[in-house]
């Protein structure tokens, strides 16, 4: 086979793979193998280049690349922006800011001044400073903000508050609601984050057979899910990889 023809053939299979793994429309692959030289062509400008560009995982990259260089830079900024104009919107992305880097306690006052006015029974600040409760070590104030929040807005919904919620329930020794909440929000998540808590909250607990279970059923799930999928979840799967490392052998 002339080299040239080899080259195409195998840049076809790039990004055939790649059509794959992301989820494309079957017809590329005809249109890549029909056609190497050209369908290659045709799918880089089509779907990889704007892909690389401007997917999420770009951006996910990028920001975690920039988190690596400057962690501090968002909260830096936050910080200025609210010197500037300590409007409501500025407190929030400065509470935000200081809850990311693990300053929690410090993010407290700014969801509780935030509170006020048109914005006193906001519920997203109410699950954002329920929270910051709890990773500032007050996980009864964290539930009982938001055993308040499901009273007065029964309807309103939050997968970010429902977390919180088995987690502060969890940190408060009580496993049965706790595991009642973990598993009804691991059955309606898109995300894998709430899984990893709850293997992280299993494996504290010493249900390392529960635990095992969960995390391999979880895994091979995600196993399932488009390349692009995956990268976005990554840090809750690795999450899960390492407890169940943890776990004992005969788990």
């Amino acid at each position: 086979m002339p080299i040239g023809i080899g080259l195409h053939i195998a840049i076809a299979l790039f990004f055939a793979v790649h059509a794959i793994r992301s989820g494309q429309d079957r017809y590329w692959l005809i249109i890549l193998f029909m056609f190497p030289l050209l369908g290659s062509i045709v799918y880089a400008v089509a779907i990889w280049l704007p892909e690389q560009r401007h997917s999420p995982q770009a951006r996910a990259l990028h920001r975690g690349v920039r988190q690596v260089v400057d962690p501090d830079r968002e909260l830096r900024l936050a910080m200025t922006a609210f010197e500037d104009s300590p409007t409501t919107e500025s407190r929030m992305r400065l509470g935000d800011a200081l809850l990311e880097t693990g300053r929690a306690s410090e993010a407290v006052p700014h969801y509780q001044a935030a509170l006020r006015g048109i914005h006193a029974d906001d519920p997203d600040i109410q699950v954002k400073l329920a929270r910051a409760y709890l990773e500032s070590g007050h996980a009864p104030q964290a539930r009982e903000l938001l055993d308040r929040l499901i009273a007065h807005k029964p309807d309103y919904r939050s997968a970010d508050g429902h977390l919180t919620y088995a987690r502060a329930v969890a940190a408060m020794g009580e496993r049965d609601k706790a595991r009642e909440e973990f598993e009804a929000l691991v059955d309606y998540s898109s995300s894998y984050e709430p899984v990893a808590c709850y293997v992280e909250q299993l494996a504290d607990w010493g249900q390392h057979a529960q635990a095992s279970g969960i995390g391999e059923a979880a895994l091979t799930r995600a196993g399932r899910l488009p390349g692009y999928a995956r990268k976005l979840q990554k840090p809750y799967l690795d999450r899960i990889r390492q407890t169940l490392r943890r776990l004992p052998a005969n788990a």
